[in-house]
């Protein structure tokens, strides 16, 4: 049985079938062979340490399963995309054509997200992103074959800008965001639903990817605000967070923030300047559920470190697969009805809580108010409140909804800038 692994990746970790060399006794799963996944993972490149993240859940939960589903071996063959369009293209063309998987996974940016959707709809090849977030996925151009098992950007901000005007009863925030589709869906969802909500975006701050210093846009921040709602991950945030509190605004204007700014992948970088910072997201590791404690223990005990959402939504997204295989028997080369499946798969005990999937392709979930904590001497997303069964559209109807632009630079227009 064939075994791909990926040099050094995964802290050693072995890649492939590992336990899965279990006995699988006679019968028709064992004369079908195994079921054949390709992950498109980045694992070189600026965003290399989050797909490592990525397919570290994934991982877990194959490993905890044996490495079977439906009572047929999983066979995972991980292909590097670099974050590349053209070369998660040219992977999934190898891992479709030439190694016959049965489905495909993965994928994290949604430039390669959408360049990848007509090759997936074109093979008719059974998909999912867990972790993708691009919005219109799941709203305006609603592929066949994909499903994402994740969120949506601009889904996952609605409730927060509910929270902001009637819980935090801030009234004007300026809004500070990469200058990408990411932060414009993120922003965007934000904004809409603080201003249908009676506040007010008075100031919406663009800021490049390459960005070295954000004095120079710090320094533009509007006084009047109440407070600053930031969109950033990664390196970026640790840049900002920093600067945040040297240009003195911190001791002024409150700082709320998108869920990636201190979910776990960037937090223990992390100091005393976050103590406070209040996101939203639809996972902290710090959610006190059985399921959770589980997870994370596990997870801990596997990787030495803490899990981040990317980790969960892969676990989960794991599950999802096996939930839908196991409901058609393992007979995965019947792809219209593992699709199927897939859309119809309903989790009640996932780490993040429970997970369905609304008519579009996207996951119907909890959304959690997180408040940054130190809590024995490590920093924390302290869960203190929860928005259950989140649909994308909110409370807003979805056919009003999608008759609107996506979210993007210029939609919502600033009124009040």
């Amino acid at each position: 049985m064939r075994t791909t692994r990926a040099l050094g990746l995964l802290g050693g970790a072995v890649l492939g079938l590992g336990a899965a060399v279990l006995a699988l006794g006679v019968g028709e799963a064992a004369a079908q062979g195994p079921i054949k996944i390709g992950f498109l993972s980045p694992l070189s490149g600026a965003i290399a340490q989050a797909g490592k993240d990525m397919y570290s859940g994934c991982e877990m939960y194959w490993q905890e399963t044996g490495w079977q589903m439906a009572g047929r071996k999983v066979e995972v063959i991980l292909e590097d995309n670099e974050g590349l369009p053209a070369t998660a293209l040219s992977k999934a063309r190898k891992l479709v054509e030439n190694d016959r998987v049965h489905m495909l996974a993965g994928v994290i940016l949604s430039n390669v997200a959408y360049a990848l959707v007509p090759y997936i709809d074109g093979q008719g090849i059974p998909t999912i992103y867990p972790i993708n977030s691009a919005d219109d996925l799941t709203q305006r151009k609603r592929p066949k074959w994909l499903i994402r098992t994740g969120f949506s950007a601009g889904g996952n901000m609605h409730p927060f800008g509910e929270y902001a005007a009637k819980v935090l009863g801030y009234r004007k925030i300026v809004s500070i965001g990469l200058d990408y589709a990411f932060g414009w869906e993120i922003v965007g969802g934000f904004h809409k639903a603080f201003e249908d909500n009676g506040g007010r975006i008075i100031q919406k701050i663009w800021v490049p990817l390459n960005v070295q210093d954000y004095a120079p846009y710090l320094a533009q921040v509007k006084k009047d605000a109440d407070a600053v709602f930031v969109l950033a991950l990664g390196r970026w945030t640790v840049l900002f967070a920093k600067q945040y509190a040297e240009s003195g605004l911190r001791d002024r204007l409150p700082l709320i923030a998108g869920g990636t700014y201190t979910d776990e992948h960037v937090l223990p970088q992390l100091g005393d300047e976050s103590i406070g910072v209040i996101s939203a997201h639809h996972y902290s590791a710090a959610l006190e559920t059985p399921a959770n404690r589980r997870f994370r223990a596990a997870f801990e005990k596997a990787y030495n470190r803490t899990p981040s959402f990317y980790s969960e939504n892969c676990y989960t997204g794991a599950r999802v697969i096996a939930e839908a295989v196991k409901a058609i028997g393992g007979k995965v080369e019947d792809r219209s009805a593992l699709m199927t499946a897939l859309r119809k798969v309903d989790i009640t005990d996932a780490p993040r809580g429970p997970v369905k999937f609304d008519a579009y392709g996207n996951p119907t979930q909890n959304i959690y108010i997180r408040k940054v904590e130190r809590i024995g001497g490590k920093l924390q997303n302290t869960v203190i409140h929860t928005y259950p069964e989140v649909s994308q559209f909110w409370k807003y109807d979805p056919q009003q909804f999608l008759a609107q632009p996506v979210y993007s630079r210029e939609f919502p227009p600033c009124r009040y800038c």
